[in-house]
């Protein structure tokens, strides 16, 4: 690979960096302000402010993840693919989140720094979930039933 195609390369993967950070603040931020809201102004337990939250970060999450940070005319062909791959490493990650908060909450530590605690892991976690596996680039799109 010559210099100018490594360099472009390594722009595109820095600005796709950049934007995946940004969109997933939007997830987080979205997400935490509706965890306050179901949790002091609904009262709702924690695994149902959870939920909520998370149902709210998510749909901001794809959105942008999708036609934003890992957009591809390839992946409009198999939107229902990309979309249940997006619905499964959600679900697991909901799991994950989940035991994390909970077992914070369990050792004293409140659920809203549970919450960054978490987001931490998942900043790196889905990053290679989504370049990957979610929403492939052109070469491993075509992979994509």
């Amino acid at each position: 690979m010559n210099q100018t195609k490594k360099a472009k390369n390594n722009r595109k993967t820095a600005k796709q960096i950049a934007e995946y950070l940004i969109s997933g603040g939007a997830y987080f931020w979205s997400g935490y302000l509706a965890f306050f809201i179901f949790d002091k102004g609904l009262h709702w337990s924690l695994f149902y402010a959870k939920i909520g939250a998370d149902l709210v970060g998510w749909i901001v999450n794809y959105l942008l993840q999708r036609y934003w940070v890992f957009k591809s005319d390839d992946l409009d062909k198999h939107k229902t693919a990309v979309t249940g791959r997006y619905l499964i490493i959600t679900a697991v990650d909901f799991l994950i989140d989940y035991v994390i908060v909970k077992s914070l909450k369990n050792f004293g530590v409140s659920p809203y720094i549970g919450q960054f605690v978490s987001s931490g892991f998942f900043t790196i976690w889905n990053y290679f979930w989504y370049k990957y596996w979610v929403f492939p680039e052109k070469k491993a799109a075509k992979k994509i039933s």
